[in-house]
């Protein structure tokens, strides 16, 4: 298997054992002062040695001899050419073309090694454990650790692609004829973008081929956590979930959390709360059983009995926290739920209907993603779940809260991923540390821009509806450090919590470290760690792995596209 190696995982120190704060931390509005005394009085002593600590060392990203001290003549050389040809539009336009020219002209056991020496070489750390591990051991050397991720894709044709797409995103009962999808558009499948891979050159895609394919992604994903595990004490590993069951399963799910999220923002708009921040809606109950009852979903005594004390407590409000854990698995309303069509007025089931084999499917991607919860927890090795399109997204996020939920007890194995380029990115930010905060388990996060953007404006644009990805570059770059600025805060007065800071952008990491300095929070920490491709951004990854005398985290991995910034 191709392990390709990445990243400067600047790992800070060591953890350090203090309560949750579960009181809200200074943010942006009104009340941020009060909110931030809360914070800090809800984890006394925190960091008590806070005092003593030497300030942050200074990064130069500007010396590049210190920068490329670690790499060798040749491999200097190598890169040159390497990002040369790599920066060339007409060699990027017709690449494919190109490779398979010089694979008949070289023949295959001439090519591959033209390859290995050059491209390969570059961005992939090797090919099995054995391989990798001198690139490990030197980068290491330098304080730059590693993330692993599997890095080798089907060799499918756009018209196989294709197919597979469309038929494992579609039911058995739409194939057969036998019902329309109920389905918003953006959550069915669709011909003309079937191939994923299209317009997506830095993530890794997977397409459904059978069960035992996902089981054998699965047992590859298990190799490439022992194998962190093996490679270092504090270790990263990345999945993706697309790769773990059919996606038919995360279209229809993710179909029925945005459903059920416009309808609390349909009820907040009736009670005159729209355009408040995602924390800070706050529905009145009483009104809300009167306007459900009013639609005919259920009865009066029903409804009254979705909003229990124990369920919302004893506020007489509901935020949009409370609303979502109303389509919980562990609540029995949603196998009733229905939600208004703004369209024609009707009542509409919200959770379609799977057949037999389909619910086992969905069973069995649930049970891949536990096992390897499980063997991360057991090989000590943190999990991150790549983010993908938005048409899978908000499917794969609850599902990762789920697993956070479980695994992320004492300390935060389960990663989370938040695509800033994405409208929405700061409300699910917010959201997500606000739960945690709430049900007492440890926040991880991975903060990328993302890896998608010309198809998801494609496909919007084509299929029609509103584009999910903000509108400008300046948009997305202010975008990342609201959510980073954000989590960063939660860091502050959360000695559990911790961010993956996956970026390229030097802008972006020095206005990190800035922040870092500004509340005090010390390499020492680990809390805060940074990652980039292999090969991709050795004046950053270096200088920062060198910011202090501890070796960095090493995965292998994939081209992972949620480490690699679209401005890079």
């Amino acid at each position: 298997m191709a392990l390709r190696c990445i990243v400067s995982v600047l790992r800070f120190g060591t953890p350090r054992v203090a309560p949750l704060s579960t009181a809200p931390v200074a943010r942006e509005q009104s009340a941020a002062g009060e909110q931030s005394a809360a914070g800090r009085e809800a984890t006394p002593g925190c960091r008590a040695a806070e005092g003593a600590r030497p300030p942050l060392p200074v990064v130069d990203f500007g010396n590049t001899q210190e920068a490329y001290r670690s790499r060798r003549s040749w491999e200097l050389a190598r890169s040159l050419l390497v990002l040369r040809l790599c920066a060339s539009p007409a060699l990027l336009a017709h690449h494919e073309q190109l490779l398979h020219l010089t694979r008949r002209l070289l023949g295959q056991r001439l090519f591959d090694k033209l390859m290995k020496m050059t491209f390969y070489g570059q961005f992939v750390a090797g090919e099995d454990q054995e391989s990798i591990r001198p690139l490990i051991q030197h980068n290491r050397a330098f304080g730059v650790g590693s993330i692993l991720d599997y890095g080798v894709e089907e060799d499918l044709s756009p018209q196989e692609a294709e197919h597979k797409e469309m038929e494992s995103c579609t039911s058995a009962v739409e194939r057969e004829g036998s019902g329309t999808s109920k389905r918003e558009k953006q959550y069915q499948a669709h011909r003309a973008f079937g191939d994923r891979r299209d317009g997506v050159i830095s993530a890794r895609t997977y397409f459904y081929a059978n069960e035992a394919k996902c089981d054998s992604h699965m047992e590859t994903f298990l190799r490439c956590i022992e194998a962190s595990g093996r490679a270092s004490d504090d270790g990263f590993s990345a999945i993706k979930l697309t790769a773990l069951g059919r996606p038919q399963f995360l279209l229809q799910f993710s179909d029925v959390l945005t459903k059920w999220r416009r309808f609390f923002h349909q009820m907040a708009a009736e009670q005159g709360k729209a355009g408040l921040a995602a924390t800070d809606m706050k529905l009145e109950v009483a009104v809300l059983q009167e306007s459900v009852a009013k639609m005919g979903i259920a009865s009066r005594t029903e409804i009254e009995s979705w909003f229990t004390a124990e369920t919302l407590g004893v506020s007489g409000t509901l935020d949009l926290l409370d609303w979502s854990s109303l389509i919980d698995s562990r609540t029995e309303l949603s196998k009733h739920l229905v939600v208004p069509n703004m369209q024609t007025g009707q009542l509409e089931p919200l959770l379609s209907q799977f057949t037999e084999e389909e619910e086992l499917q969905m069973t069995r991607m649930l049970q891949r993603m536990d096992i390897l919860a499980k063997k991360a927890t057991e090989v000590g090795v943190r999990l991150m779940v790549d983010a993908e399109q938005t048409y899978f997204q908000p499917a794969i996020s609850r599902l990762t809260l789920e697993m956070q939920r479980k695994f992320n007890i004492e300390k935060p194995l389960i990663f989370n991923t938040y695509q800033c380029y994405l409208k929405d990115a700061y409300d699910n930010v917010t959201l997500d540390v606000e739960l945690a905060r709430r049900e007492g388990w440890c926040f991880g996060a991975k903060l990328v821009r993302g890896a998608y953007m010309a198809q998801e404006r494609a496909r919007a644009a084509e299929i029609g509806y509103e584009d999910p990805i903000n509108p400008t570059y300046e948009a997305t770059h202010a975008m990342y450090h609201r959510c980073l600025n954000y989590v960063l805060e939660e860091l502050k007065h959360n000695a559990k919590a911790k961010v993956m800071v996956a970026s390229h952008n030097e802008d972006t990491v020095r206005f990190t470290l800035r922040r870092m300095e500004e509340l005090g929070l010390h390499p020492a920490d680990r809390q805060v760690y940074f990652g980039q491709l292999l090969g991709m951004c050795d004046q950053i990854s270096f200088p920062l792995g060198q910011l202090i005398p501890i070796p960095v985290l090493v995965h292998k991995e994939d081209v992972s596209g949620d480490l690699e910034d679209s401005d890079t």
